[in-house]
């Protein structure tokens, strides 16, 4: 069959349409079956095992070394059980194993598929969810830890103790867990681990199934008994939007190499495969337009219930969208991570649509003070180099006060980044004013994130505002699992003239909340910048 005859066919039918008798013995690529599984030849020195019966991958040679833990298998979610229905089917250059479970979540579906193209050391895979969902939508890799010895030690947690929830341990004194040292959704493309001559890696692909936006953050990696890689999908980890549901998420791969990382590969060929709720280059569109009042290089991004895009803006500020599904998306411009502009875009199959324009609408006054930036993080505050990396614990961070912040004198590093009821209230700033400046003035405090309900009440000499209403946020940890991505918030206080002084002023900035917690636990907020106008 020639190449494009395979295409056809295969589009044509379908993987659920494949009917071809498994040989009897793998050839240099193909699969097998005995013995309860599927054993997959990928004629490039990669052979993986699945088990017919869960779908769990028991084992993954790397010319002819056993990577794949003998302990802890490797699995879509944490495995899909004994209800699982596993099929492989080889059509030319492709074998694909699928993986249905139809009792998911009460009576959802979720549908994982395992390929394996002739000649590539990797397996390729992608992940459909129904309308019901699932709470922790991942592919999870176990290896032996004797082979592969190499990943990032912020999230090796061997041998250490639990100091918050089971997740978060102490291990040597520093603090470690899973959370930590990720990147962020706009940055991944390929991440892995490594042993003596052998690496493997996840190749994301497209992330636009999954949810939280350009700037969201989850797990990549743990180091227990095993080493274990990941491709969090869908978690709700302190994640901004719901889970996208009736749609496929990926294409997505692990690639073994002899060490290095491979280059990002081409998963085009994935939508050829039939692969249920596929959305085809020629079933998409694009979207162009122009950014402006912000830097070059700014993000541009999408979102809607079913997908989510960016994409960054060029020479004068031009930008053009990644391949899209059809639809209508919120398009929002991003100075840094702050949205400072939003519009509806529409999206039509085989089409471009021109002319999506967006301006910042945020406006950054002349100021008595400002401390920090409008950039929606906390990363020039104290601390901010290491909010992703480790606990706020840990004996790395600097003091987080209580903090008195002097204008002119001190700098936004000496701004505590992060601050919790239980922790480090109040944060003081103390400012002069001349005669001449006293007047109505606005205090105006971001936030990126916040925990409990925690929020920001301020002070100015003898005047207390009032007690702003809570932010939107999403309900799980935040600034203790190495995010300060939330929604970022700006709450406004109009002081009177009176609560002011001709020289030295004192402003408290207490987080408040009618919920409880202690410690980092305690209601708390991340800042992205406090200023008096």
């Amino acid at each position: 069959m020639t190449r494009m005859g395979r295409r056809a066919f295969l589009g044509a039918v379908g993987i659920g349409g494949l009917a071809m008798a498994l040989p009897a013995a793998a050839a240099t690529f193909g699969v097998t079956s005995a013995g309860g599984f599927f054993t997959v030849d990928t004629g490039a020195g990669l052979v993986f095992k699945v088990n017919q019966a869960n779908g769990d991958v028991t084992s993954l040679k790397y010319h002819g070394v056993e990577l794949q833990s003998q302990s802890r298998f490797s699995h879509v979610e944490s495995g899909l059980g004994a209800g699982a229905t596993v099929t492989a089917s080889q059509v030319g250059q492709f074998v694909v194993v699928t993986e249905t479970a139809t009792d998911w979540y009460g009576s959802g579906t979720i549908v994982h598929y395992l390929v394996a193209r002739n000649g590539d050391p990797a397996i390729y895979m992608a992940t459909f969810v129904d309308s019901l969902g699932a709470g922790e939508l991942r592919w999870i890799q176990e290896f032996d830890r004797s082979v592969i010895t190499g990943m990032n030690p912020d999230a090796d947690i061997r041998g250490g103790t639990a100091i918050e929830s089971t997740d978060v341990f102490l291990v040597n004194g520093l603090t470690r867990s899973k959370y930590y040292g990720n990147h962020r959704a706009r940055e991944l493309t390929v991440g892995g681990v490594t042993g003596a001559g052998v690496g493997a890696y996840i190749v994301y692909g497209n992330r636009e199934s999954s949810s939280g936006g350009p700037f969201y953050r989850d797990i990549e990696q743990q180091g227990s008994t095993t080493i274990q890689l990941y491709n969090y999908l869908w978690s709700g980890h302190n994640d901004t939007e719901n889970q996208r549901l009736n749609v496929l998420y990926g294409p997505y791969a692990l690639i073994i190499t002899d060490g290095p990382a491979p280059a990002v590969p081409d998963l085009s060929f994935m939508d050829t495969l039939g692969l249920r709720g596929t959305v085809p280059l020629s079933g998409r569109g694009f979207v162009v337009g122009k950014g402006s009042g912000v830097p070059i290089g700014s993000v541009v991004g999408w979102a809607n219930s079913q997908a989510q895009y960016w994409t960054t803006t060029g020479a004068n500020g031009n930008f053009s969208s990644p391949a899209m599904k059809p639809g209508t998306y919120t398009q929002t411009l991003y100075q840094n991570e702050l949205p400072v502009a939003t519009r509806t875009a529409t999206v039509t199959a085989g089409a471009t649509t021109i002319g999506q324009n967006l301006t910042s609408g945020f406006t950054v006054p002349a100021a008595i003070f400002r401390i920090g930036e409008w950039d929606g993080t906390p990363t020039s505050f104290k601390n901010g180099a290491n909010l992703t990396v480790m606990h706020p614990s840990d004996v790395r961070m600097a003091s987080w006060g209580p903090t008195t912040y002097v204008v002119g004198t001190n700098t936004a590093a000496d701004f505590p980044a992060y601050q919790w009821v239980g922790v480090n209230n109040p944060t003081t700033v103390k400012f002069t004013l001349t005669a001449a400046q006293i007047a109505a003035r606005t205090v105006r405090i971001g936030i990126t994130a916040s925990y409990a309900n925690g929020r920001p009440q301020i002070t100015v000499n003898n005047w207390t505002s009032a007690i702003p209403a809570p932010s939107t946020q999403p309900k799980s940890r935040s600034l203790t699992i190495g995010t300060y991505r939330g929604n970022n918030t700006q709450f406004s206080y109009a002081v009177p003239a009176t609560a002011f002084v001709a020289g030295t002023n004192t402003m408290t900035i207490n987080v408040v909340s009618g919920s409880s917690g202690t410690g980092f636990l305690s209601p708390g907020v991340a800042f992205d910048c406090v200023e008096l106008f």
